[in-house]
């Protein structure tokens, strides 16, 4: 008997494979991605519906509806389902039995921690470069939103069958390193910051912690010398700071990339000739080019100055071909708005490597975040001076909240957080709204104990109100969300969906009893009503559990 999406999905596809044969098209390709089944907006259609024969009329050789009232004919025999008309041009709608969408209760509750996962991305090398903030400060607002969608994409991705390596891009190369070192060096001294340099106590931290580590007075040092002692250690105690803060929002890095390790090695030069032998590197007035306009970019790009210094595109070149070396299928990288004019000239790289801009690379464009306390914009942080940091807003809403509303929203549209409203215990506050579902289920759990209910026996047909029958829909649909969520980059699709959930589970708990009343007599109903129950806080967790926020058993 059908029980999840994905069977029913499998028959649906049995069957069109079976017409498509009898009507002698069986060179019709047909797979799993033609019979994606989606839930119909109103619900007096069906449980589920799908457009398979209007996707395959015109190969076929037939009329959309004509084919639709041939599959739907055949899926009516199907086990489990108990009707299957068809509507408009060709839309097949199904609705299962009550036994059968009932049996999904326990199908999660046995699967656990599995439901929701799928094989979209099986085995898939991914590597997933995010944040990657200079080591020159503590972490602004644009890189704690990558932080936290980019730990969740990661998770999205593992639930599809992905090996992803989280990576972050440690810059310590550059005039950025050379201005924080003489930040250091002169709060140190006692001297005013330099023009072009990094305020804020984090700085007069830093530069004590540098002191205070070395068998040296660096103060005694050339200037030469102590901006370089100041460079060494500063950079250290400040990536060890943001490591640091990212562990406690809940973001670890499997590998951590620095950059000088390019420049370092021969690997630019190594890059340069990749290039050359594939005759997209030529020389003009001493400098070095890749001929990126070959490619879509709006001009070529100097990758070695005429000095001999490598140009800043050089560093990009080397460190995508070592993320190909290494084994790399797909690479993504996550941006801030600020880097939209890199993307044209990645992609030309990409292709000049002979790779598949859009597939092995993929850059993910971030907007800005706003945090809001009494309706104005909270703009400065009193640690670090200029931006407002990670540590802001954890101390302003906790780790979880403040990752559920970072990850929330699309990432290609700027948002404001309220910092009032998600400290607030009420229901207009989306975490709390979803962390008490849980907890209710897990009282629900509790007091369902102690009146002696038991998951001891299940009756899926019993589970006929109408509330339980759009808690069934709702949970049915999480493995659909998470690979949506896999296949268009986009995490807050799960966000909303337990939100969505959350309000289901609220709606039926208001309308359907576990325990009995007084002295009434405990029965199946009761016992088959505590599966639903608990997969209902099963699937609440997972949810929480790939945006990386607590499952909270009490409130």
């Amino acid at each position: 008997m059908l029980v999840t999406p994905a069977e029913l999905s499998a028959s649906l596809l049995a069957v069109v494979e079976g017409v498509l044969e009898r009507r002698g098209a069986a060179d019709v390709a047909v797979s799993a991605a033609d019979v994606v089944l989606d839930r119909p907006k109103n619900r007096d259609h069906g449980d589920w519906a799908s457009n398979v024969a209007m996707k395959l009329a015109k190969r076929a050789g037939v009329a959309p509806r004509e084919l639709a009232t041939e599959i739907a004919g055949e899926l009516a025999e199907v086990d489990g389902v108990a009707d299957v008309d068809v509507a408009g041009p060709g839309f097949i709608n199904v609705r299962l039995d009550a036994a059968a969408a009932g049996l999904l209760a326990r199908t999660i509750v046995e699967q656990g921690e599995a439901f929701g996962r799928g094989d979209w991305y099986e085995g898939v090398t991914i590597d997933l470069e995010f944040v990657s903030a200079n080591p020159t400060g503590p972490i602004h607002m644009g890189g704690v939103r990558w932080a936290a969608v980019g730990d969740s994409l990661a998770r999205v991705f593992q639930a599809q069958g992905a090996l992803v390596t989280r990576e972050y891009y440690f810059n310590d190369h550059g005039g950025q390193i050379d201005r924080f070192s003489r930040s250091l060096l002169a709060r140190a001294l006692g001297e005013a910051t330099p023009e072009d340099g990094y305020g804020g106590q984090y700085i007069t931290d830093i530069a004590d912690r540098v002191i205070a580590a070395s068998d040296v007075d660096l103060l005694a040092l050339p200037r030469d010398e102590a901006q370089e002692a100041f460079r060494a250690a500063g950079v250290d105690f400040m990536f060890d700071d943001i490591k640091t803060s990212l562990h406690e929002f809940g973001v670890d890095f499997d590998v951590y990339f620095h950059e000088n390790a390019l420049h370092e090695s021969q690997a630019v030069e190594r890059a340069v000739a990749r290039l050359r032998e594939l005759g997209h590197v030529y020389e003009s007035e001493g400098a070095t080019w890749l001929r990126t306009t070959e490619f879509g970019d709006d001009r070529d790009r100097v990758v070695v100055k005429s000095d001999g210094e490598a140009a800043y595109i050089a560093g990009d070149l080397a460190y995508y071909l070592d993320k190909r070396e290494r084994g790399f299928e797909r690479n993504l990288i996550m941006l801030g708005a600020d880097h939209h004019g890199y993307v044209g000239r990645m992609m030309a790289m990409c292709a000049a490597f002979g790779d598949e801009p859009g597939v092995n690379l993929e850059i993910l464009i971030g907007q800005m975040v706003n945090l809001l306390r009494d309706g104005e914009p909270v703009r400065m942080s009193k640690r670090n001076g200029t931006v407002v940091t990670m540590e802001d807003l954890v101390d302003a809403v906790g780790i979880d909240a403040g990752r559920y509303a970072l990850v929330r929203s699309p990432v290609n549209s700027s948002i404001d957080i309220d910092l009032d409203l998600w400290t607030r215990r009420t229901n207009d506050n989306p975490v709390f709204y979803v962390q008490y579902a849980h907890a209710r289920t897990r009282s629900v759990a509790r007091n369902a104990e102690a009146a002696g209910v038991t998951r001891d026996a299940f009756d899926a047909s019993l589970l006929s109100h109408p509330t339980e029958s759009a808690l069934l829909g709702a949970l049915a649909e999480l493995p659909r969300v998470v690979r949506q969520a896999a296949e268009l980059r986009e995490p807050h699709r799960v966000a909303r969906y337990v939100e969505e959930l959350a309000g289901t589970y609220h709606r039926w708990y208001d309308s359907c009893r576990v325990t009995p009343l007084g002295d009434e007599e405990v029965t199946d109903l009761h016992r088959t009503r505590l599966w639903l129950n608990d997969a209902a806080g099963q699937v609440v967790r997972n949810g929480l559990g790939l945006l990386g926020v607590g499952a909270p058993d009490r409130m």
